[in-house]
């Protein structure tokens, strides 16, 4: 079977690999869309914080597919059924798997990163690890569900965001998009930022969501604060940038008593002056990953129509030519490229 390789830095290759055969307890999944994210370019660059995935690796774990093979001891599953992965598998037995909380569990394991992943036409999975995708749901759209699991959790379960709220999403990346999504959708006053790299591709795409933007490198967030805010701040900023200047920015525009969420993962330390963040009483949180509730508010979403996601997803970039996705991706080309393994 056809496998998307990472072979090395900012290198990967389309390989040919055995077929992969379920155990008693697993199930084999027909891979049928399958998303690049921030992890995934992150790793392709093999940068500081990603060196310890063994390569050769197959890489991807935000997928979509199709039951077609079930193990003996299986009964959760059948054939035909859709389906999508929750990728991060905690272990269970942890204290904070215990505590509930499975998505910061001590001994997690990523698909695509510790062990191959789904950017192949085969996988195989536990049925624990899987989510049925409802039949009203298409697989193409269904491919995001990991990452807007990811924004339900920052913004459901991690702000106090309210309807009517007004609210900065920093970053118009996949995350910050499908937060802003979020947001919108539980009729919160949204407004994604972006640089001038994001002009060409990802602002627009905010915009034909239906949600305002703004370019920080050629106008000025703090008049736009004064002027839709009447100089109060935003209550709540999520910031998604991954750079470390990016919680400096929020703390710098929320507003006193309001929240900051940080969803991002900076590279890089950052300074922050936390005296005004005391006198203010702002509330910095942060969210990572999801849990099994999120993605079924994901899943819920999707079904609903409340998230565009013919809009969102980018499906222009080939199997076969998977390094144009990752460079693209890199340089703001794109939002969310979407492999597809299967034509309908």
């Amino acid at each position: 079977m056809k496998a998307i390789v990472h072979t090395g830095p900012r290198a990967i290759e389309i390989r040919e690999r055995e077929k992969a055969v379920p155990d008693d307890d697993e199930v084999l999944v027909r891979v049928h869309s399958a998303g690049l994210c921030g992890s995934d370019a992150h790793a392709y660059k093999y940068e500081d914080g990603y060196e310890w995935i063994p390569i050769p690796r197959t890489m991807g774990h935000e997928y979509s597919g199709e039951v077609v093979e079930v193990g003996d001891d299986v009964t959760d599953f059948a054939v035909g059924d859709h389906v999508v992965e929750e990728p991060i598998h905690d272990c269970g037995s942890c204290f904070q798997c215990k505590n509930g909380q499975p998505n910061v569990c001590q001994n997690f394991e990523i698909t695509g990163m510790h062990n191959d992943g789904a950017y192949t036409e085969y996988t195989t999975v536990r049925p624990r690890d899987l989510h049925l995708i409802p039949d009203g749901v298409p697989l193409g759209h269904a491919s995001i569900t990991e990452p807007l699991s990811i924004a339900t959790r920052a913004v459901f379960d991690q702000s106090a965001v309210t309807p009517g709220d007004t609210v900065l999403v920093e970053g118009p990346g996949p995350i910050g998009v499908l937060v802003a999504a979020v947001a919108d959708s539980m009729g919160a006053n949204v407004f994604v930022s972006g640089l001038g790299k994001d002009t060409a591709y990802r602002l627009p795409l905010v915009e034909e969501l239906g949600i305002e933007t703004i370019d920080i490198e050629t106008n000025d967030l703090s008049k736009v604060v004064d002027e839709r805010t009447d100089g109060v701040g935003f209550d709540a900023v999520f910031d998604t940038t991954g750079h470390s200047s990016g919680i400096e920015m929020a703390i710098d525009h929320v507003r006193k008593g309001g929240q900051v969420v940080v969803v991002g993962l900076p590279g890089s330390p950052s300074e922050v002056f936390m005296t005004p963040v005391v006198r203010g009483e702002v509330d910095v949180n942060t969210s990572y990953g999801s849990t099994w509730r999120n993605f079924e508010q994901a899943i819920r979403l999707l079904s609903a129509g409340a998230i565009d996601a013919d809009a969102i997803i980018d499906r222009s970039f080939s199997v076969d030519e998977p390094t144009a996705a990752f460079e693209a991706f890199l340089e703001s080309e794109t939002c969310k490229p979407v492999f597809s393994f299967a034509d309908s």
